[in-house]
């Protein structure tokens, strides 16, 4: 439960390539945190159901109806990959 609660909090930043799947999760909280990230909401089969483009610090961001779990990337992270809502995502280990 503290890993969960911890999150990002305490880094200064997040890499490129580098982010981070909170299961489940219908809401995330910027408190604290020093630097923005994108946030993407998924539904259980992984679908993105609603996307945050570089939320700032001490903001909050809802999934809304469906959402299952989240992922926290780096600002720019979704645009730079072309996301959007419906987009079907894989996770995949390297």
């Amino acid at each position: 439960m503290f890993s969960r609660m911890r999150g990002l909090l305490g880094r200064a930043s997040i890499a490129s390539d580098e982010g981070l799947w909170i299961t489940p999760c219908t809401s995330i909280h910027m408190f604290f945190m020093r630097f923005a990230i994108d946030v993407i909401f998924v539904d259980a089969d992984m679908r993105i159901v609603r996307i945050h483009h570089n939320v700032q610090p001490w903001r909050m961001a809802r999934g809304g109806r469906g959402s299952h779990s989240v992922l926290e990337l780096a600002p720019g992270t979704a645009a730079a990959h072309t996301l959007q809502v419906g987009d079907q995502l894989t996770i995949a280990s390297s």
